[in-house]
This record gives structure tokens, sequence and C-alpha cells, in this order.
């Protein structure tokens, strides 16, 4: 049976590493170190450490990508999901099937951090899961299968990712051993299609419905759910906005009111609803309760 190391670190990651085990054994799962977490700073583990523990799976924690190439020796592949890191190229050479790579997009079609945010953002309506042979590049690759999906026209980021995690965890189980025999032949990307999926930066999830328009804000809204939120300014305070939806009615520009059981903020070019809301220090809310909350007065977003 084919060894495998696999590499991997948030949620997303989970169902690809159960995938593999179903194909696999494991030789040791490598994650991240643990970091400090939400307000608290309380020092957490990365999921992936935790599901591998509870296996009994052997984790390590390297602070040092230099020290990949041992970590990985003795494996016949070494599987790739969200790990977070480049994989120097010192490594990429030790396992003999290479590095095996599970992205989040159809590649070459946002390579990088952050490219389930990115699909959304620019409203693209098919995503997916590339299986991809992992070079010195950053998702540069060859390709070696990939499975397509539609995006949902309301689902947030983080719908999308739960969902392309477990298509990726079943492209994985199907693939693997075709992969590590020879069978699949990798195929070079189409380099004059690529485009970058940056890092996600709070300052960019920023919504001024003053300048943006109707559909820009909803894409946000999804987009940045659950990380790190779409906010706005109201009076002063960052209101982060979870949940909104396309609505109609004349709204100011920058002003949200009620509109009987509705809360409706006026955008450049339109007017979107504000479903679920949270106003800084304090949880998330439904934005009616929120109005209610301010006796009805129309809420200003700076």
């Amino acid at each position: 049976m084919t060894r495998a190391a696999f590499l991997g670190t948030p949620a997303e990651a989970v169902p690809v590493l159960e995938a593999l085990a179903e194909v696999a054994i494991i030789t040791r799962v490598i994650t991240r170190p643990d970091r400090p977490k939400g307000r608290s700073g309380k020092v957490s583990p990365p999921p992936v450490k935790i599901v591998a523990h509870r296996q009994g799976w052997e984790v390590a924690q390297p602070e040092r990508t230099a020290d990949l190439a041992a970590l990985v020796a003795g494996c016949d592949v070494a599987v790739v999901a969200a790990y977070g890191r480049i994989v120097p190229e010192m490594a990429l050479r030790v396992p003999s099937a290479g590095f095996v790579n599970v992205h989040f997009s159809l590649l070459p079609r946002w390579r990088g951090a952050s490219p389930v945010v990115r699909a959304i953002l620019a409203g693209d309506a098919m995503t997916g899961v590339t299986l991809m042979q992992l070079d010195a590049g950053l998702d540069t690759g060859p390709i070696l299968d990939r499975v397509e999906t539609p995006i949902g026209p309301e689902e947030s980021a983080g719908e999308l990712t739960t969902r392309l995690a477990h298509l990726g965890a079943g492209l994985l189980r199907d693939r693997l051993e075709a992969v590590v025999s020879g069978v699949l032949r990798p195929l070079a990307q189409d380099e004059t299609a690529a485009t970058a999926a940056g890092k996600v930066t709070v300052a960019e999830a920023h919504l001024d419905p003053k300048r943006h328009h109707t559909t820009a804000m909803l894409r946000a809204v999804r987009a940045f759910n659950p990380k790190p939120g779409a906010w706005g300014r109201v009076e002063g305070l960052r209101l982060k906005v979870w949940v909104a939806r396309p609505a109609v009615g004349e709204v100011p520009a920058g002003t949200a009111v009620t509109m009987g059981k509705a809360v409706v903020l006026g955008t450049a070019d339109g007017a979107i609803e504000l479903v679920m809301v949270q106003p800084e220090g304090r949880s998330p809310l439904a934005a009616i309760d929120w109005m209610n909350g301010r006796r009805g007065a129309a809420a200003e977003f700076d």
C-alpha cells in the first residue's frame, strides 16, 4: 500500500487527510505550529493536528520549511491541502512520486492563498478543485486532474470551501493510485490564463455603500464570510455584515432604514437588505433586531 505524508493546517484540510487515510498508510502528518487564537490569545493547535492525534498519527510542526525534506523521507508521495507554506525544492525531490497538491480552484485560475474568496469577488460562475503536482513555484505545477462545480448565488466563502474540501477529498481518493503508479500523466498549465489569488486583508473587506455598487457589496459579504468579515462603520463604530441579499427600495446611499420587517441599505446604484450583522463588541444578530435596538432610527454608514 502507498506510504504517504500529509501536509495541511486548517479545517478544510481535514476531509482530504481522512480520504488519504482510506487509500494510503499515513507515515506522518505535518502541520503549522500552534498559534494564539481569538481575543484571548490562547495558543491553540491546528484542526489537522487535533484529528491526527485522535487517529494516532505522528505529527510534526516544523518552524522552518528547510526541515520538510527530512520529515517526508521514507514516503512514496506527499499530499498537500492548505498547508500554508511553499515547499522548498529540496523537499519536493524526496518522495518517489513527488508532492501532490489539492488546490481549491480550477488552475491556472486563482493561484495563491485565497482562491475561494477571489472567485466569489470576481463573480465566477464556476470553480472546482485541481489535483496538481507541486513544483518550486506558487501553484504553477502541472495538472493531474480536476473537478468542476458551480458557485451558488448566495454561497459564502466558508460554505463553498467546505464543499470544495469534500470534492477534493473524493478526487484524491479516486486518483491517488493512478498518480503514484504513473498512469495519470500531468499536463502543463496554460500560463496565459493564470490569475493570482493574493492573501485577504481586513482593509479590503471594508464596505463603503456610498461608493460600492450593489453587486460588489453582495459579493464582498459572501466572499469575506467567515474571514475577516465584511465591515463598515456606523457612527464611528465597526459593523460587520454577515448575510445580505438584493433589495428593492429607494434609500440614500450609505443609509440603512427599516422597511416593514427588513433592513435596507442604500448603495451607489441601488439597495441591499441586511440580514445578519454584528455591531462592534457584540455577538451576531438579525439586522432587524439591531435596528429595533436603535428604536428604528436610520443608521448612517461613515
